[in-house]
């Protein structure tokens, strides 16, 4: 499964993160290959993941963020019955698990703050085994080149990303892909001329 996402992010590797429902239609109407979902709440939600899987990209919803669905883990046999987005991203270990367990590939998101985060993000890692990582904030390349020689999951760079310089340094240091909330971020590579590195 890990593998198969690398098939999510395009030659590119840029992955738009959407906080706010006025940018989900900027990010379907661009060539990536996957979406961030970071907005809804329990009557919103099925319609905006929806909207995206019919601009034919792949959602990933970040579950966290989504207003009234609560910690239990009947949860994530909602999210995946009746939601059905492709996977979801969460902090929570648990959401992780009973995600990979109603068939939705799952995302665990780190926040490394320091190097005990770090040793705590990859013991969670090993108990939860996500399909993939994110790291939080994705400008510090030597951890991602850290983490990426400790495990073998693809790594999701995310979080103050401001220029493409950024994004060419996190790929660069062994990220999959970059995520970002910057909407001036999202243009197709031609017009923005990007430079990436390849995996």
């Amino acid at each position: 499964m890990k593998h198969e996402l690398h098939n999510y992010w395009g030659n590119d590797r840029i992955i738009p993160a959407v906080r706010r429902p006025e940018d989900l239609s900027a990010a379907c109407r661009g060539e990536w290959l996957a979406v961030f979902l970071l907005t809804g709440d329990l009557f919103t939600v099925e319609d905006y993941v929806t909207q995206v899987q019919r601009a034919g990209k792949k959602v990933f919803l970040h579950v966290d963020f989504i207003n009234g669905l609560g910690g239990d883990p009947i949860v994530m046999k909602f999210i995946a019955e009746r939601v059905k987005p492709t996977g979801i991203i969460s902090t929570k270990s648990h959401f992780i698990k009973h995600a990979k367990k109603n068939g939705l590939l799952a995302i665990q998101r780190l926040f490394l703050i320091d190097t005990s985060a770090l040793e705590h993000g990859i013991q969670n890692i090993e108990q939860s085994g996500p399909d993939a990582v994110e790291i939080m904030p994705g400008l510090i390349p030597r951890v991602i080149t850290t983490l990426k020689n400790r495990i073998s999951l693809p790594i999701i760079a995310g979080g103050l990303i401001q220029d493409r310089s950024e994004i060419d340094t996190a790929l660069q240091a062994g990220a999959s892909a970059v995520s970002m909330g910057s909407k001036h971020l999202w243009v197709p590579r031609e017009e923005g001329n990007l430079q990436f590195f390849q995996h």
